[in-house]
This record gives C-alpha cells, sequence and structure tokens, in this order.
C-alpha cells in the first residue's frame, strides 16, 4: 500500500461520514429516520437494495468459488436464477399490504394479523439471525482486509464497525441508502477495473475464456442435491433459491424498511424490478472476474504461491495488492470497505427499527424522544456486532456459506408465518407459533444430523413444515373469529384489478427467467 492509496481510502471514508451529516440534518422523527420521510426515489432504493446484495463477502467468495473452490466455476450463476420469481411473489402478495398499513416494522403486520406473540417472536428471530449474520460477515471482511492492508485484524474489524456506526446512526435510512448508491458505483468500477487488468494481462477476455479449465465452464449442475454431495444443485438452488429470496425481500426487516421508504407502492415495484433484472448481469461479472483473475493466478506461479489451498478467499485481495498500480489499488480496497459497510448499515438501521418499534418504543409517544432512541439503539447494535466479529471463528467451509447457512434455517418459516396469514383466514395465533417453531427446529435437526440435504433445501423445508403445521393447528384449535382479520387477508376479486396493470412487468420477469436459464445452458456448450 502507498501514500495515493490511503488517501483513496481515507477520502472515501470522509465522504461517507459526511454524506450523513448533510442528509441527517432535517430528520424530526422516526419515519424520517428510519424510512425516510417515505419518500426516497425507487431508483435508489433499487441501487441500495442490490449494493447490500452484493457485500464484501461477495467481492471476494464468489470470484473465488469460481476460480479454486472445489466442485466451483460457473454453476455460482444458480444463485441467481430465482430471483426474477421471487420478485413476482413479493410483488403481487407481500409489498401492497405493507404499503397500504404504513409499516415502519414489517413485523407490525403479525401483530395486526394474529397476535403481539407472533409479532414478537418473528421479530426475535430476525433480531438474532441477522446480529449473527453480520457479525459472520464483518469478521470476514476484516479478516481479507487485514491481509491486504498489513495491519492487525481488530483495525480493520474497528474501522469498519465504527465508521458504519457513525453515519449511520447520524443519516438514518436516507444515509444508507444514498451511501449504499455511492457504494454501488465504487464496487462496480471496483469489479470492471479488476477484470480490465486481469484480461490485458493475460492477451485479452478470449485468452481468459479459452484458458480457463473446461471442467469449470458448465454453469449448470443437474443434481437434486440430497445425497448426491453436490456442493451447487440445479434444483436445489432453483426451488430453494425461490423460497428464499421471496422471503428475503418480502418479510426480512432489512430489505422491506428499503421497500417502505419509496414514494409509493408502484415506486417499490420498480425498485423490485429493478434487482429481479439487475442482480444476475451484477453476478456475471463477478463470475467474468474469478476467470480473469484465475488465469493471472495460473500463468503466474508466484501469485499462486501467494493463494494458500485452503484460503482460497485470499484470490483477489492479493491480485489486488501485487498486481495492480497504486491509486487503483486504493480504489479496489474502498470497494471492499465499500461492500463491508453497505451490508453493516443496513443490518444496523433495520435490526433498530425492529428493536425500537417491537420491543422497547412501543409506549414512547414523544417524536424526540423516540428519534434519540432509535439512534441510541442503533450505537448499541453497531458495539454488538463489532464486539461479536471478534468472537466468531470458522462455520463453514467458505464464509459466505456460513452467512447463508444461517439464513436458510429461518428464511422458510418466516415466510410461511407471513403468506399463511394473508392468503388464509382460518390460519391463528397458536397453529403459526408452533408451525413456525416446528419449522425452524427441523432445519436445525437436518443442519445436524443430515448432512446430506443441500442447505438450500432448508428453504423449502421450513415453509413446508410451518405452514403444514400451522394450518393443521388451525383447523384442530380454531380461535374465535374477528371481522378485523378481513383487513389483513387477501381479497381475490378487488386484488386482482389492481394487478392488471403490472401483467406486462410479471410477464417480462418470467421470460427473463426463461432467457437467464437459456443463456446459462448454452455456456456449457460454447468452446
Amino acid at each position: 500500500m502507498t501514500l495515493p492509496d490511503w488517501i483513496v481510502i481515507s477520502a472515501y471514508l470522509v465522504g461517507m461520514i459526511a454524506l450523513s451529516v448533510f442528509l441527517g440534518r432535517n430528520q424530526q422523527n422516526q419515519e424520517d429516520y428510519f424510512v425516510g420521510g417515505r419518500k426516497l426515489p425507487w431508483w435508489a432504493v433499487g441501487l441500495s437494495t442490490m449494493a447490500t446484495q452484493t457485500s464484501a463477502i461477495s467481492f471476494i467468495s464468489i470470484p473465488a468459488f469460481v476460480a479454486l473452490k472445489p466442485g466451483g466455476g460457473l454453476t455460482w450463476l444458480q444463485y441467481e436464477l430465482a430471483v426474477p420469481l421471487a420478485m413476482i411473489v413479493v410483488m403481487v402478495f407481500l409489498i401492497p399490504f405493507f404499503r397500504h398499513l404504513e409499516l415502519v416494522s414489517v413485523y407490525e403486520y403479525l401483530e395486526d394479523r394474529y397476535s403481539p406473540a407472533v409479532r414478537y417472536f418473528v421479530s426475535m428471530v430476525f433480531l438474532v439471525s441477522r446480529g449473527l449474520g453480520t457479525g459472520v460477515g464483518v469478521y470476514a471482511s476484516g479478516i481479507v482486509l487485514s491481509v491486504c492492508l498489513n495491519v492487525p485484524l481488530y483495525i480493520t474489524i474497528l474501522l469498519i464497525g465504527v465508521v458504519t456506526i457513525i453515519y449511520d446512526t447520524i443519516g438514518g435510512i436516507s444515509a444508507v441508502v444514498y451511501s449504499d448508491v455511492i457504494q454501488m458505483g465504487v464496487l462496480l468500477g471496483g469489479i470492471l477495473l479488476s477484470i480490465y487488468y486481469a484480461a490485458d494481462m493475460v492477451g485479452g477476455l478470449s485468452a481468459v475464456w479459452h484458458q480457463f479449465p473446461l471442467t469449470r465452464r458448465s454453469a449448470i449442475d443437474a443434481a437434486l442435491g440430497v445425497g448426491d454431495g453436490s456442493a451447487v444443485p440445479f434444483w436445489a438452488f432453483l426451488i430453494g433459491g425461490f423460497f428464499l429470496y421471496t422471503s428475503y425481500y418480502g418479510t426480512d426487516q432489512s430489505q422491506v424498511q428499503r421497500e417502505l421508504s419509496a414514494g409509493s407502492t408502484a415506486e417499490t415495484k420498480w425498485s423490485l424490478v429493478f434487482n429481479g433484472l439487475a442482480r444476475f448481469p451484477l453476478t456475471l461479472l463477478y463470475v467474468a472476474m474469478g476467470m480473469a483473475v484465475w488465469t493471472v493466478y495460473d500463468m503466474s506461479p508466484d501469485f499462486a504461491t501467494r493463494v494458500p489451498f485452503e484460503k482460497p478467499d485470499y484470490l483477489v485481495p492479493q491480485y489486488v495488492l501485487y498486481y495492480l498500480p497504486a491509486g487503483v489499488r486504493g480504489l479496489l480496497f474502498a470497494a471492499l470497505l465499500a461492500a463491508a459497510m453497505s451490508s453493516l448499515d443496513s443490518a444496523l438501521n433495520s435490526l433498530s427499527a425492529a428493536t425500537v418499534r417491537d420491543f422497547i418504543g412501543r409506549r414512547v409517544s414523544d417524536p424526540k424522544r423516540l428519534l434519540l432512541m432509535s439512534k441510541l439503539t442503533t450505537v448499541g447494535w453497531g458495539i454488538a456486532i463489532t464486539g461479536f466479529a471478534f468472537l466468531v471463528g470458522r462455520i463453514s467451509d467458505t464464509v459466505i456459506e456460513a452467512i447463508n447457512k444461517i439464513g436458510s434455517a429461518f428464511y422458510g418459516p418466516i415466510l410461511a408465518t407471513f403468506l399463511m396469514g394473508v392468503l388464509f383466514r382460518k390460519v391463528n395465533t397458536a397453529g403459526i407459533l408452533l408451525g413456525a417453531a416446528a419449522g425452524v427446529v427441523f432445519n436445525i435437526w437436518l443442519w445436524v444430523t443430515q448432512p446430506g440435504v443441500h442447505w438450500m433445501w432448508w428453504n423449502v423445508t421450513g415453509f413446508v413444515v410451518a405452514s403444514v403445521l400451522a394450518y393443521g393447528v388451525s383447523l384442530v384449535w380454531p380461535l374465535p373469529y374477528s371481522d378485523k382479520i378481513d383487513n389483513y387477508v387477501l381479497h381475490s376479486a378487488g386484488h386482482i384489478r389492481k394487478e392488471v396493470r403490472w401483467i406486462p412487468v410479471y410477464v417480462l420477469l418470467l421470460a427473463y427467467f426463461a432467457l437467464i436459464l437459456y443463456g446459462m445452458y448454452r455456456l456449457g456448450t460454447i468452446g
């Protein structure tokens, strides 16, 4: 690292804090702090959502998976297959309810539909799972940045944590969204520069493709993911991914909170359409980056010795450190910081929103006091997650799998809690509590005792177990019916009329899914 590199990184960090001060200067209440006064533009919400998806873990681990991970290669593209399909379900069945109710915490819907107990249970599941997953992410990013910057691990963890806490606490969701937009630009610039320099070193993109191992070029692994040992089974990623992404975009506070910040239901839907269309091209760039850097790795024995076999995630950082010029190198490490902070800032704001709205602030009515409480809660979560990052050990073969496993244990049951409430009047509090708890326990049992079942299936099993048990218990243990429930259950005729004008958009997403599938098949046939 040279002086120009440190200047680039320092300027970026100072700029993030300055932006938060500017955006947070007119905050008056919780709505301003947590949902930006419900007036953020759809394009900013869409880019911010995608920036959260493209974490520092993605920047590091996806290229490493493509290039070096045993069983890896272009099959990583299967992760993105179900995104357009999931967006349709979120846009049709979930977002209209949440926008109509003008929620801040998405879990407020569960109290209105079921009872406070259901709200507390699901919100607590979110707080625990998101807090743990975010701590793992900060730890992973800190390790790689520690190696890159040649500083102790505790400094990089503190750098990520402290700067994010400052700008998130000052600026709220507006700072999160607009900083994510900037971070997305920095990240894209970093990916493109990495591809450009690597391809230039080996003779161009054509040379990259032809030198990349034939065994890693197939984008589809037509396995089931049950007892076959596949790391990336097609059917698990298609079906399990559908439930995962529907739950993530439609019921996870860290995502829905952004969707509630857009100016209208239509703008929220356009932000989701943007993500449904843009995520796959972004992943293609990550894959291209992995292929290009692998070619440099293959042609440079000295470079290969710097990437330990058991630590493939060192591939990209070592490439940046030793092969990119000063200044550009600083931009790439700023991109890594950007990606790490874009994931942490979203988690902090959403964890604070769920904590204050669902638990500690329910009996507080003074807007100024609630705003102060919200900011202090953000600081508290920031300290807790940063502290947890110091305690995290190795959970899985790669860090990105660890984070996905934590989420997949919970996403299915949580999705069942919302969708069963929206679609079925008969489902009651007792049924959904028992169903959701059973779904989580079943997934943990699979994790501990059934290693042959790929973790992507947990999103399906959790949903199915929770849904079936919730409906069955509600039938044999009916509770008094309330007309109030009608306000929170889908009314088919009126709802369909509102959705008619969106049918061309839904058809577009379906066609896009088919195009992705065809393109992935064709990749395996190109010589």
